[in-house]
């Protein structure tokens, strides 16, 4: 769990990964408090997202979009994303990311401008 700069909680909780055996992807839940938001990132490698709960959007890029219960959100390699929760309502979501991540590239906290090798 981390806190944004709004003091809003972010919960984070790895699902599937290479503990449990998963060799080329990773299973992450997130879950925003009322009025919070992930970290605002870009990096090298492709992944997609499936909202289980709440309401709130996501940055793609330049473009802001509505997201709900059900929406699968494709982010492109490099294109910088975020999501916010925009509800009064905790906003829960899936993340799929390929396990290569760990290997490949850098990712770049863009809100913070830390970079990690």
């Amino acid at each position: 769990m981390y806190q944004n700069q709004e003091n809003n909680q972010v919960s984070e909780t790895w699902m599937i990964g290479k503990k449990e055996g998963a060799e080329n992807f990773a299973f992450r839940y997130y879950q925003l408090s009322p009025g919070s938001h992930s970290k605002k990132e870009q990096h090298p490698y492709d992944h997609g997202l499936l909202v289980l709960q709440g309401e709130g959007e996501v940055l793609l890029g330049d473009k802001t979009h509505p997201v709900s219960r059900g929406d699968i959100i494709y982010i492109d390699p490099d294109l910088l994303h975020q999501v916010n929760n925009t509800s009064e309502e905790p906003l829960g979501f899936i993340c799929v990311i390929p396990a290569r991540r760990e290997k490949e590239g850098k990712i770049v906290w863009a809100e913070e401008g830390i970079k990690f090798d």
